[in-house]
């Protein structure tokens, strides 16, 4: 399995604190099947981002974990909030942010306040050669209240990521019901650990993975878990995916039409 969400780069924000622990939450990354990591700290006016000690530490990790014999595969990447200054340095340096230097995008919402212009910025990014990827929709308190606001954001090309936790129930009920009711619309493109630590925040995705299979499919499941971000740690397009239900509720001829002609598009430019 492949986490694209994963704040394992030690002493950079709110994730690990020091080596020690990194190498800990990797071996419990590698234990659960998890073979390839994007560490993805926060860039926001808490955490500033700072590519070239990114760099210095996670070779330092990657040896550490060739000492150890830990096998996972390691990339950098950001969980990128969308303030303004954060938007025109992407604009500016469109691989800076992404994942693995390639195009996608992980973007994190404030939980309150949502700019109504926040379609705008999406489209933005898109033009400049970037993925964007939606972290944790449904562990925002605003989307919680109007999922509407997801649907119009899939109809411009925005991706999905929810949290392996969310699935299990440990990161509250609103956001359990909201991630199992975007899974059975087929909404969701990722499934991502957001690993913080070796307990409460651990990275750990089989339990999710094994619920989806259950629930909705294994194929499903291998898709959100590997096949497509896999896809997004190699930079390439994602594979045609399920149609999502329920993003014209009056019109399901529509919902077909927009959905063909959408996934044609991404094996170009998602953003035509």
């Amino acid at each position: 399995m492949v986490d694209l969400h994963h704040h394992l780069l030690p002493g950079l924000d709110d994730g690990s604190p020091n080596l020690e622990t990194s190498i800990a939450m990797a071996r419990i990354a590698a234990d659960d099947g998890i073979t390839h990591v994007v560490a993805t700290p926060h860039a926001n006016h808490v955490y500033s981002f700072d590519p070239g000690e990114i760099a210095l530490r996670l070779d330092r990790l990657r040896s550490a974990l060739a000492s150890e014999a830990i096998p996972l595969t390691i990339a950098a990447g950001c969980d990128f909030h969308l303030s303004y200054d954060n938007i025109q340095d992407a604009l500016a340096q469109p691989r800076k942010y992404t994942l693995n230097g390639g195009d996608y995008l992980l973007v994190e919402l404030p939980d309150y306040g949502l700019s109504p212009n926040l379609d705008e910025a999406f489209y933005e990014l898109g033009l400049a050669g970037m993925r964007p990827i939606l972290t944790h929709p449904e562990r925002n308190p605003t989307l919680q209240r109007d999922p509407k606001r997801l649907a119009d954001w899939m109809r411009i090309g925005l991706l999905m990521q929810i949290t392996t936790g969310s699935i299990v129930g440990k990161m509250g009920r609103e956001a359990e019901r909201m991630a199992h009711r975007m899974l059975a619309d087929r909404w969701v493109h990722f499934l991502a650990t957001d690993a913080h630590n070796t307990e409460s925040r651990a990275p750990r995705m089989r339990a999710a993975h094994d619920l989806v299979a259950k629930k909705y499919g294994v194929e499903y499941a291998d898709r959100l878990c590997t096949t497509n971000p896999m896809a997004a740690f190699e930079g390439r397009s994602l594979p045609p995916q399920e149609e999502p239900r329920h993003l014209y509720e009056d019109d399901p001829d529509l919902t077909r039409r927009w959905w063909q002609t959408f996934w044609k598009r991404r094996t170009s430019n998602p953003y035509n």
